[in-house]
Order: structure tokens, then sequence, then C-alpha cells
């Protein structure tokens, strides 16, 4: 199934069954999306340990905090903020087959030389038979 913002299933389904719909998927690839979408993706990848350090300067001293956080392994700002080509996503694994890092963050890259020198090579395909706003009429009313 595919969608382009989770607000389309509740539309479509009603909050309930989009609800449904959206829990029971074990395979997601998302672009960019915003809002409620962004937020639910993101609490789905889950969270990880940050490593995190400050450091205080004063004028007789200077420290470095070290400290763990418990963050969004992939936040609802970073979702957001996708760029064409970049997608997140997480894969669903079976018991004979574990996939250890299920979550995702990668970026489609085009060799863009390539798909120009495919693009070159593109025939026009030739016109079959000319329809004017008459014989389009006249199917529709024969059906």
């Amino acid at each position: 199934m595919g969608v382009q913002d989770f607000s389309q299933l509740r539309k479509d389904y009603g909050r309930e069954q989009a609800d449904v719909i959206m829990n029971i998927t074990g395979n997601i690839i998302s672009s960019q999306v915003t809002g409620e979408t962004a937020k639910q993706l993101s609490e789905r990848f889950g969270r990880i340990m940050q490593d995190r350090a400050s450091v205080s300067i004063n004028s007789s001293d200077t420290s470095i905090s070290r400290s763990k956080q418990l963050e969004s392994a992939i936040p609802p700002s970073k979702i957001a903020a996708l760029s064409s080509g970049e997608f997140v996503g997480m894969v669903a694994d079976d018991p004979t087959c574990r996939i250890e890092l299920k979550a995702f963050y990668r970026e489609i890259v085009n060799d863009h030389k390539a798909l120009r020198k495919e693009e070159e090579s593109y025939k026009n395909i030739s016109v079959i038979r000319k329809l004017d706003h008459a014989m389009i009429q006249r199917n529709y009313l024969q059906i």
C-alpha cells in the first residue's frame, strides 16, 4: 500500500481503520512529511542513546561534562526536512533471518550523465490514431 501522508488514510478509511493499517504495516519507507505523520514515524523508529558533551569556560577553569540522553533515532524535524531523493524507513524481519539495523536513512544518488545519455536514445512514439472531442463523446455515449 502506498500513501503520501497518514492524513490520506484517515480521510479515506476513518481514524480507527487508519490506525489499524498503520500499526500492522511492517515495512515503511517515507520521504519528506510533516506534522503528525513525521511525529508518528519518528516514534515508530524508536529512540537511541546519544552521547552529549557540554563545555563550560570561566576565567579560572574549563570543564567538560559528558552525559548520555535517550533521543529519537530519526527526529520529526529531520523527517520534515528531507530533500528530494532522501528517505527514511524501517524494515521487518523474521526469526530465521534477523536484521540488526532495521531503521535507515538513505539518499538515492543518480548518475546524471548516464541518465542523460539514456534519455538521448529515446525515440518518439508514433501516433496510431488522432482523437478529437466528437470521437470521445460518441464513445462515451455508446458506453
